[in-house]
């Protein structure tokens, strides 16, 4: 087993300013918008094929349901689309980007960079967030297609048996295609989007007349008396309801692709009415026949429209499910670069947009899961239990990012930023409470999720940095080894040496390895570091730095934004305009490989010496993530106990 010495450190440059994401100027709004209705409403826009009737069946413990509950139930999710989605995230959240890009780690990098000595709270509240957001990229296209496929049971009851198998299949397929890329398919992601909210918006507005006084659930009265009136009913319930807002994440998430205001857009033109009317299309629906829960979403469609709309549903599932995986690689990469993870493979699958990639590992592993959840809980019912959970933690820690941001960036006066925040916290709270008392019926799912992600961050971090500290005391400083060769200079030989190292004031080990056992040193030495910046993309003026030594020597440091994949040598092109006269057929590549082994006196446990070397095993070659030509890479061993 091996690892490299190459580990980057995390720079930190000035983080929140605003910041035009690169190419939404070039393209019209419209366009933008459609492209965010396929990637950024995808699960959200899904929830009306479950969420009604979950949480109808949570409140009235039964398949039949009295007037106040349905008023009450679709009361609560319409208030929850709009506190949440349009106040909390069109509103506030979306406005905290870290130039351009939105999610967990782009906010807990850019709430970092406020201080001066990155507290390690926040990368572990960061940490959490991440590890929750896995938990909805699993369980999102286990529920959301196997949801779908169970609409074929309103068509005929013999198709029970068959919900399953065929969910599997679709799932494979959805997981199978992820090596091509979404470049090719994106295209129809937003029309058939587009066509499904449309779809909904109709088949809710032609029922609402089913029953007119299903409009009184505007009123936020029917909230009152529904909690007063039972409260460990809506208690319960409330947990439910939370399937109506889950995707809200995806908006902040994707922020990077589409930019604010397509996404503010695409949620007041179309998504928000349109989820509007199918909620209270069934909600009138069920009224109208007499409280009867059933499956409102597809039995309103009853005749012509019912096979449609469930291959319409399937078709809307899938993009819903190829949407969270794409994240959950995103999410995986802005990890590796912030050194949480170790280094894993990254495929770019588009040669115009960086941000579509496909890492193999991730897929793999997540696909394993989901095809597990989907044959042990065989049913979108039992599920819902384990969805909440996730999402609302994931909420959760949003909204304490978000605090640091009122007061240290946008300067928010103490009383402003608290009162905002508490609105937030007793809503988002409330939700979580509501959801983690699910644990034994499912909910452990999402826990055992987030708990091995948090447990594999955690050890990739502390480990990286025991073995950072126990190498760097046995290393020499670096000005100290430059003088020591000035009083007895090597034998010469033509060409440039790279060492990269992940602490420029120390010798490579890779320099002393090879200065002992081949006697001789380069006519120009570089001691080279690769830095991820707490910013999504590093200009190119700002990419390389470059310090002179002396004639034999000289350090150089690459910053890359943690959206970025680190390419070396075309980084040190840009030195050319530098002063040093980059040449990659003239330039040798030293990278040392640690051989780790467990310590008798180790400041981690047993077991998570072991996992940390499981994981570095596991680490992607240096050589292939920064891009350097594998015929100019020489590696030296050494051996190392953590």
């Amino acid at each position: 087993m091996s690892i490299d010495e190459t580990a980057g450190s995390t720079s930190n440059p000035v983080a929140g300013v605003p910041h035009k994401v690169e190419g939404h100027g070039e393209q019209r709004l419209p366009i933008l918008m459609l492209g965010a209705l396929g990637v950024v409403y995808g699960d959200i826009g899904t929830s009306p094929i479950y969420a009604f009737r979950e949480a109808l069946r949570a409140s009235a413990g039964a398949e039949i349901a009295t007037r106040e509950d349905i008023l009450g139930v679709l009361s609560l999710i319409v208030w929850a689309l709009t506190i949440i989605v349009t106040i909390k995230y069109i509103l506030f959240v979306l406005r905290a980007d870290n130039r351009g890009e939105g999610g967990t780690l782009s906010l807990m990098a850019l709430v970092r960079s406020t201080f001066s000595n990155r507290p390690a709270l926040l990368l572990f509240i960061g940490m959490i967030g991440a590890s929750l957001f896995y938990g909805d990229a699993v369980i999102t296209p286990a529920i959301s297609v196997l949801s779908a496929v169970e609409g074929m049971n309103t068509v005929t009851a013999n198709f029970q048996p068959y919900v399953v198998p065929i969910t599997l299949v679709i799932l494979a397929i959805v997981f199978y295609v992820q090596r091509f890329g979404t470049a090719k398919v994106a295209t129809i992601f937003g029309p058939v989007t587009a066509v499904w909210f449309l779809a909904i918006g109709v088949s809710g507005l032609v029922h609402i007349a089913d029953d007119v006084e299903i409009l009184y659930a505007i009123n936020p009265y029917y909230i009152v008396i529904f909690l007063i009136d039972s409260p460990a009913v809506a208690f319960v319930t409330i947990g439910a309801v939370f399937l109506a807002v889950t995707g809200a994440e995806a908006l902040y998430a994707d922020l990077g692709h589409f930019g604010r205001k397509p996404i503010v857009m695409a949620w007041l033109v179309m998504v928000f009415p349109c989820l509007l009317l199918n909620y209270f299309g069934q909600g009138a629906f069920v009224l109208s026949h007499g409280g009867a829960i059933g499956h409102p979403f597809f039995e309103m469609n009853e005749g012509w429209a019912l096979v449609p709309m469930v291959l319409l549903a399937t078709a809307a599932t899938v993009i819903a499910s190829q949407a969270v995986i794409s994240g959950a690689f995103s999410l995986t990469r802005q990890a590796v670069q912030l050194n949480m993870l170790p280094r894993l493979e990254v495929q770019h699958t588009s040669a115009e947009q960086s941000g579509q990639i496909y890492m193999p590992r991730v897929n793999t592993l997540l696909g394993i899961v989901v095809f597990m959840l989907v044959v042990g809980f065989q049913e979108s019912s039992e599920l819902a239990s384990a969805y909440g959970i996730s999402v609302t933690g994931n909420m959760l820690i949003t909204t304490l990012l978000l605090f640091v941001v009122m007061l240290r960036i946008w300067k928010w006066p103490l009383a402003a930023a608290v009162g905002a925040t508490a609105v937030f916290l007793i809503i988002d709270i409330g939700f979580f409470v509501s959801n983690i008392v699910k644990v034994f019926d499912g909910g452990w799912a999402s826990i055992l999720v987030a708990v091995s992600i948090v447990t594999l961050m955690a050890t990739w971090v502390f480990g990286s940095r025991a073995l950072f500290d126990k190498t760097r005391k046995n290393e020499v400083p670096l000005d100290f080894f430059i003088e020591q060769l000035a009083k007895k200079p090597p034998t010469l030989v033509p060409g440039t040496a790279v060492f990269l190292t992940a602490d420029p004031q120390r010798t490579p080990t890779a320099l002393l390895h090879s200065l002992k056992h081949y006697k001789v040193l380069h006519e120009k030495n570089v001691i080279l570091s690769v830095k991820t910046a707490t910013t999504p993309r590093v200009p190119e003026s700002e990419r390389a730095q470059i310090e002179s030594l002396n004639p034999l020597f000289m350090r150089v440091s690459l910053t890359f934004g943690y959206m970025e994949r680190p390419n070396i040598p075309r980084a040190l092109a840009i030195c050319r305009k530098l002063g040093w006269k980059f040449d990659i057929m003239t330039t040798s590549f030293f990278l040392s490989r640690r051989s780790l082994k467990v310590s008798a006196n180790s400041v981690l446990p047993h077991w998570q010496d072991r996992l940390f070397i499981s994981m570095a095993r596991s680490a992607a070659d240096a050589t292939e993530y920064f891009q350097i030509p594998t015929g100019r890479v020489v590696e030296i061993g050494t051996q190392v106990a953590v």
